[in-house]
């Protein structure tokens, strides 16, 4: 019995720091995202036990877009798994027409894409979170990579965003395989980057030659 009241005590306190964490300017909206990110958290680590470089060069404010390879489905938890700011990732729709996942995706902040279209509707959620000075997280090749290329050709919509919003990108470059207690799962983080004055076409090349260096090197 002493036990049972221990766990809802430590419980209880887990809910008031999850409260606070979530309260934290501009963050209203994301209690269940902080609530399950660290159980979840780690159950993730203990099944796909993931190593991380550089994750020092985060910022820890203002407005933020991890761009980064695709891989798995799991791939966005890599990036979640190292900063302590929520992170609105962009999925596909798909997710949101099945009622057995909308429900996880949308308690995790998400923002559905339409992938058949332009869709205005993703960009513009895109931009608010951006304009906030949040974090935003999304995989530029578009889709998961299921070719032998090492990288697929970016689409240009996080050069474009961040553009717009004068936004950090952060990129990163995930190596390895997604097997139980896998030794080789790696997230690298490059260096950060605004896209300032440079024209949409050299920054999605600067964005796609650093991630595409970086699985080079961890090879």
């Amino acid at each position: 019995m002493v036990v049972l009241y221990i766990l809802l005590i430590l419980l209880c306190l887990y809910i008031i720091f999850i409260c606070f964490r979530s309260f934290r300017k501009n963050e209203f909206g994301m209690f269940w995202f902080n609530f399950w990110k660290y159980p979840l958290g780690l159950v993730f680590r203990f099944y796909y036990p993931f190593k991380t470089e550089n994750k020092k060069v985060i910022p820890d404010e203002g407005p933020v877009l991890f761009c980064g390879n695709h891989i798995h489905l799991m791939d966005q938890c890599l990036a979640i798994l190292n900063t302590k700011r929520p992170v609105h990732y962009m999925a596909k729709i798909e997710y949101w027409q099945n009622p057995k996942t909308k429900w996880f995706f949308n308690m995790m902040g998400c923002i559905p894409v339409n992938r058949q279209i332009h869709d205005d509707n993703a960009k513009a959620q895109a931009l608010e979170v951006l304009n906030k000075g949040l974090a935003l997280g999304l995989f530029p090749e578009g889709t998961r990579n299921k070719t032998k290329e090492l990288l697929q050709p970016f689409k240009f919509g996080a050069v474009s965003m961040a553009k717009k919003t004068n936004a950090t990108i952060v990129p990163f470059a995930i190596t390895g395989t997604y097997k139980f207690r896998t030794k080789n799962l790696k997230i690298t983080f490059g260096k950060p980057f605004k896209v300032g004055d440079m024209e949409l076409e050299e920054a999605n090349k600067k964005l796609y030659d650093e991630i595409l260096n970086i699985i080079k090197k961890n090879r």
